[in-house]
């Protein structure tokens, strides 16, 4: 699973919902919904990785959140 974070935002120039996952420079998509922008997000970050795998790019490994406990 892949578990990087996707930003989900209306746009009023492109009239669509943008996906953004900010880990992977230049990783980006659209949908009309914004289920259709989640489903493009998840295909765009796996033919991100497989570009980087094929020219030998590094893959950054995935944030995530993490919880801080005083």
């Amino acid at each position: 699973m892949l578990k990087y974070e996707i930003i989900i935002y209306w746009s009023e120039t492109d009239e669509a919902f943008v996906a953004e996952i900010p880990e992977l420079p230049g990783c980006m998509t659209h949908g009309e919904t914004q289920e259709s922008a989640l489903v493009n997000a998840k295909e765009a970050i796996q033919l991100w990785i497989d570009t980087a795998k094929e020219f030998g790019d590094p893959i950054p490994e995935p944030k995530g959140r993490r919880l801080m406990f005083a």
